[in-house]
This record gives C-alpha cells, sequence and structure tokens, in this order.
C-alpha cells in the first residue's frame, strides 16, 4: 500500500476513534442534563416560595434598612442583617460562575465577555473589582489578566446539592460585612432550553426591594393596600432566618442553572464534534477510495504495457 493511502488510512482510524469519544460524552452529557433538570424543576417551587416570601417582607417595608438602625462589629446579627446595608459603592463584587474544564463549546468564552462588558459598563477597573469564582476557568482567567480573585470555588458537583451553597455564601456574607466589596453581582449562564442559553447577572448583595422584581402574586395585590405583619418573636429573629434562606437559593439556584446550562452546552458540542467526525470520515473514506482506485488502475495499465512488450 502506498505511503499516502496508509496516511489517509490511519487518519480514518483515528478520526472514528475520536468520534467514538464525543459520541460516548455526548451521551453521559446528555444524562447529566436529563438528571439535573429534574433537580431544577424541582428546586424551582422551593425558590420561587422564598422569592415570594422576601418580596412581600419588602412591600412591607421590613427591608428597609432604617428599621434596623446600625450594627459594629461586634454585634451579633451582623452577618444576617448587614445583607441590608447600603454603603458607597467603592468596590464591586462579582460571583463569576464558569466550569472547571473545557469541552463545553463556548459556554465559558460566553460567561467571561459578558462579565467584562459588565465591568466595562459599571466604569469599572482590576482595582474596583473583586472576583468570586465559582469554577477554575473563570479564576484561572481573571488572575491571568491581573483581577484580585478574593475567593474562588473549585469542584462544584454534576448535580449540585444545596449544601453546596452554604459555605459560598458564608464567605460571599462576611466579605460583604468586611467591607471587601460593595455590592454583588452573580453573573451566569442561565439554561433557557437544550441549544440555547443566556447570560445573567442579578444583583445580591445588599438586599433591597429594588433588587427585585415583584413576582405575580405581589402585582396582583391591591397597589392600595399596604401589607403589614405582625411578628414573633421579633422583626430581626425572623430576617436572622428568612435572609440567609434567600441569599442561599440566589447562589444555589444560580448554580444549578449555570450547571444545566453547562451539561446543554457539553452535549451539543460533543454532538457537533461528533457531526463533524462523521463528515471527516466520509470525506477521507472518498478520497482513500478515489486514491485506491487509482493506483490500481495504474498497476493495471504498468501490467498490460508489459504484456504488450513481451509480445
Amino acid at each position: 500500500m502506498p505511503a499516502s493511502l496508509q496516511e489517509v488510512k490511519r487518519r480514518i482510524d483515528s478520526t472514528k476513534k475520536t468520534r467514538q469519544i464525543t459520541s460516548a460524552m455526548q451521551m453521559v452529557s446528555t444524562a447529566k442534563l436529563s438528571q439535573i433538570q429534574k433537580h431544577a424543576t424541582s428546586y424551582q417551587v422551593y425558590a420561587t416560595k422564598i422569592r415570594s416570601v422576601i418580596t412581600h417582607l419588602a412591600k412591607s417595608h421590613l427591608l428597609d434598612s432604617k428599621n434596623f438602625g446600625t450594627t459594629n462589629a461586634n454585634d451579633s446579627k451582623l452577618n444576617t442583617l448587614g445583607m441590608l446595608r447600603q454603603r458607597p459603592v467603592k468596590t464591586t463584587g462579582i460571583v463569576v460562575i464558569t466550569s472547571d474544564r473545557g469541552l463545553v463549546g463556548s459556554y465559558n468564552s460566553n460567561v467571561i465577555k459578558q462579565t467584562l462588558q459588565l465591568i466595562e459598563d459599571n466604569n469599572r477597573t482590576p482595582d474596583d473589582v473583586a472576583i468570586i469564582a465559582i469554577g477554575g476557568t473563570g479564576a484561572d482567567f481573571f488572575k491571568k489578566r491581573g483581577f484580585n480573585v478574593a475567593y474562588e470555588y473549585r469542584g462544584v458537583s454534576d448535580i449540585p446539592t444545596y449544601k453546596d451553597a452554604r459555605p459560598l455564601v458564608e464567605a460571599i456574607v462576611t466579605m460583604f460585612d468586611s467591607e471587601v466589596y460593595d455590592e454583588l453581582y452573580v453573573c451566569y449562564s442561565h439554561f433557557v432550553n437544550s441549544l440555547t442559553s443566556e447570560f445573567r447577572a442579578e444583583k445580591m448583595l445588599p438586599i433591597a426591594a429594588e433588587n427585585m422584581g415583584y413576582d405575580d402574586l405581589a402585582e396582583q395585590a391591591d397597589s392600595n393596600y399596604s401589607i403589614q405583619y405582625e411578628t414573633e418573636p421579633s422583626e430581626d429573629a425572623i430576617l436572622e432566618v428568612i435572609l440567609p434562606q434567600y441569599a442561599e437559593s440566589l447562589v444555589y439556584g444560580a448554580i444549578l442553572d449555570a450547571k444545566t446550562s453547562e451539561h446543554a452546552s457539553s452535549s451539543t458540542a460533543m454532538k457537533a464534534a461528533s457531526d463533524n467526525a462523521k463528515d471527516l470520515i466520509a470525506s477521507l473514506e472518498l478520497q482513500y477510495n478515489r486514491a485506491r482506485q487509482s493506483a490500481i488502475t495504474t498497476e493495471i495499465t504498468e501490467i498490460t504495457g508489459a504484456q504488450a512488450a513481451l509480445e
């Protein structure tokens, strides 16, 4: 077999093996996507409810910071009620959720690109931004470009659990109380469907009524009706419980949504790679058959010519 035919044959075999790998990865990503969608659907019920509660508290003005006076660094309730504190913005914190690995198409690049655009739109420089990176890709990217990566979390499971969000929320709120940043955005890729995702940037801290859209239930309430609550044992005690749950729901919801989008992007990317490999194999096989036919024709011509010479 001529050297050129051997090279084409090796490329065909190599591409077939690559296609087997990408096809297997596509099936794995599709299975993970199916599993995480079930979790996301059930969690959405809780997230909607906790958001409805916070919305009603906002409309009743229980979230107004003026209701709580001032706190100091020794106040044991700082980590909770501190989430309501409004102060001049010197540093902006940004939670960036990316993947730990590649092979997810444009998933990571879209999130990073839009996050950089958010920083530019807010007239921020690397010195004015504190990055909280969830996922190794985002952490490595911003470190290389001179941003302050105040916290990074790698190794998020393929199907994140609610417990994954708790240490993140504690670290995020502690840094907010310590004035590492004065406001916080959560940036991630929102899952729309298996083929489409969109970038989202939600303001998480400080918690305020203007940072959230009132849900349908709240919008249906009479605008002239003032929602009031009688609290037991106290407003502070209620907020001590509800505010951490709301913060955890935001972070966990964003992680769950981003992971869903990641699996969808991975499945789509691997399907595209498998389809491209299939097309390449067909092209190489056509090239191989033509070269082989040409070689056979040349051999027959040489044999015929030799026979004619002998006669």
